[in-house]
């Protein structure tokens, strides 16, 4: 399998707010690590310790101090516009709070259609047999076309954010802690669904989550973050079978074993 994102050497920081004190904060300090296509790759770690600063980095919501973000083996901040296009259809998020990530002033049908107006040049009708395609293939019923946001429960809108993210097709995922504001008992079939959709659609993800539980299930490879910097990377079995580091044995420690 080929690399389809590889991070080199990439620093993110953050300038103090306070004007009297012009320090910076380091977010991401010097992390280095490869997604190789249809490969769930995890990172783990601590609130604070980086991972949604890095995930927004590769989505190019903030910009790095130093270091690379390579796309097919291109430099995402480096690359024209022009040579850039495609980039925010390939690479989707799915947010961690599904009830903030939709506009509640717009039916299902329209936010899930809309990625599909920006990005493409389909007729209304295949729009509209992509937006019911889509809705299928995440267990909604066609009904919720008509339907606003406040009218489905908390794991029916992440169904939502999911079908959003796949509706166009990427290649690349990037899920952010999206399960842990759900219940206990909707993460399962979350968690389920994500993992059938990976197999079904050969999905590349990028998963950042807190939760170890969940990272053991759906994990190809693990990544551990801490204060800004990747101090352990492996595949998932020999990250939980035989941790090197310290804090990765302590995070491991810390986590409710589930039977």
């Amino acid at each position: 399998m080929d690399n389809l994102l590889e991070i080199k050497n990439l620093t993110v920081e953050y300038n103090s707010l306070n004007k009297k004190n012009k320090s910076s904060v380091v977010a991401v300090n010097d992390v280095s690590f490869q997604i190789k296509e249809g490969e769930t790759y995890a990172l783990a770690g601590e609130s604070g310790c980086g991972k949604s600063t890095l995930a927004k980095a590769v989505t190019k919501l903030v910009k790095p101090k130093s270091g690379e973000i390579l796309f097919e083996g291109k430099n995402i901040f480096s690359q024209t516009k022009e040579e850039m296009k495609n980039y925010p259809k390939d690479v989707q998020m799915i947010f961690q709070n599904p009830y903030s990530s939709l506009n509640p002033k717009m039916k299902i049908g329209d936010i899930l259609k809309e990625p599909l107006d920006i990005n493409t040049k389909f007729s209304s009708k295949e729009k509209k047999s992509l937006v019911k395609n889509i809705l299928e293939e995440v267990g909604l019923p066609e009904s919720s076309i008509e339907l606003y946001p406040h009218e489905f429960s908390g794991g029916q809108r992440q169904r939502i954010a999911i079908a959003r993210a796949l509706i166009l097709n990427p290649k690349l995922i990037i899920a952010d802690e999206p399960v842990s504001a759900l219940d206990a008992s909707i993460q399962a079939q979350i968690i389920n669904l994500l993992k059938e959709l990976k197999r079904h659609k050969k999905l590349t993800v990028l998963f950042i989550s807190h939760d170890l539980n969940v990272i053991r299930y759906l994990a190809d490879r693990v990544g551990i973050m801490y204060f800004g910097k990747l101090i352990e990377e492996n595949t998932t079995g020999n990250i939980f079978r035989y941790p090197k580091e310290e804090y990765t044995k302590t995070l491991l420690n810390s986590a409710p074993v589930l039977h």
